[in-house]
């Protein structure tokens, strides 16, 4: 089994920061993408980061400037720095890996369970 276990969530007043973990482990021979998707409830799945195996990252243009993305292959492991935090990020964020079990095999996508971040006042 893969698993993703988040942690770093909490509650943070606005302009705040908040520093997400989340640690994947299991049958993965390797990792491709990792990233952050977040809900909150009325609007949609939205993504909010992601990086590749080669460090390239994409963001969200909602959060472009305020959020950091950031990797540890070698411990599959993948970071999201959140500062300059608005009520308006708070969400149920999830993380997520593309990743295969072996060296040819075909890509996979794992969640995490979802963690609560509440930016408020």
């Amino acid at each position: 089994q893969v698993q993703l276990v988040e942690s770093g969530g909490g509650l943070v007043q606005p302009g705040g920061s908040l520093s997400l973990s989340c640690a994947a482990s299991g049958s993965i021979f390797s990792i491709v993408n990792m990233g952050w998707y977040r809900q909150s409830p009325g609007k949609q799945l939205e993504l909010v980061a992601i990086i590749s195996s080669g460090g390239d990252t994409n963001y969200a243009d909602s959060v472009k400037g305020r959020f950091t993305i950031s990797r540890d292959s070698a411990r599959n492991t993948e970071y999201l720095q959140m500062n300059a935090l608005k009520p308006e990020d708070t969400a149920v964020y999830s993380c997520y890996i593309e990743a295969r079990a072996t060296t040819l095999g075909s890509l996979h996508v794992y969640w995490g369970q979802g963690i609560q971040v509440t930016v408020s006042s």
